[in-house]
């Protein structure tokens, strides 16, 4: 399964880049966003301790500066291309039923996983396209039921949106039924920040 799916997110790939390569540069991104404002540091989720301990390589950058991306009409075109490709793609299943434990990030490499799955192979079909990792950062968040969830962060020159799982429209991080908690560091990947007022942070993301 990996290989079809690898394949396929490569040739998603290649539809992409044509697309950015074929928009006009003069046209104007269709969304604008104000800026979620970042705190003091935070605990590292324990699923994204797991992540990078499987997967070698994948979590050992460094510190790097700071960078957005430039939300011009080509690049919205590409990330709304990924956004919704990987949530058709993906089958939803609980980390439960699919490896009966309670919370495992991962890729979904048979096709399937939950909100933290979606969005780390969102996170590695853009940074694969050419951006840069620093502005795509893995977010948790408490759904309308204050349950645990994961979202991709995706700031940009128009300020802050998010790819999710659960809809497959690009939103500014504001204009989600959310309750930020934390997310990681633009300058560290596994450095996580406070998003606004402290509270209480959900033991694991499952949606």
């Amino acid at each position: 399964m990996f290989g079809v799916l690898a394949g396929r997110a490569g040739a998603l790939a290649l539809m992409v880049l044509a697309g950015v390569f074929t928009a006009r540069a003069a046209e104007a991104p269709v969304l604008k966003a104000s800026y979620a404002a970042t705190g003091v540091v935070s605990s590292v989720p324990y699923g994204w301790v797991d992540f990078c301990r499987r997967y070698a390589g994948e979590c050992d950058h460094g510190q790097l500066p700071p960078r957005e991306i430039t939300l011009s009409a080509a690049a919205f075109k590409a990330i709304d291309r990924i956004n919704k490709w990987v949530n058709k793609t993906i089958v939803p299943i609980t980390d439960w039923d699919h490896w009966q434990v309670v919370d495992q990030w991962d890729y979904p490499l048979d096709g399937k996983g939950d909100c933290e799955d979606f969005a780390l192979f969102k996170r590695r079909l853009l940074i694969e396209l050419g951006f840069p990792r620093q502005a795509l950062l893995m977010t948790v968040v408490k759904d309308t039921r204050d349950e645990g969830h994961a979202i991709l962060t995706v700031k940009t020159d128009h300020g802050e949106f998010v790819l999710d799982n659960l809809s497959d429209q690009i939103k500014p991080w504001n204009a989600t039924p959310y309750h930020f908690v934390k997310r990681q560091s633009q300058t560290d990947e596994n450095v996580w920040l406070q998003i606004g007022p402290p509270t209480t942070e959900p033991a694991i993301v499952s949606r």
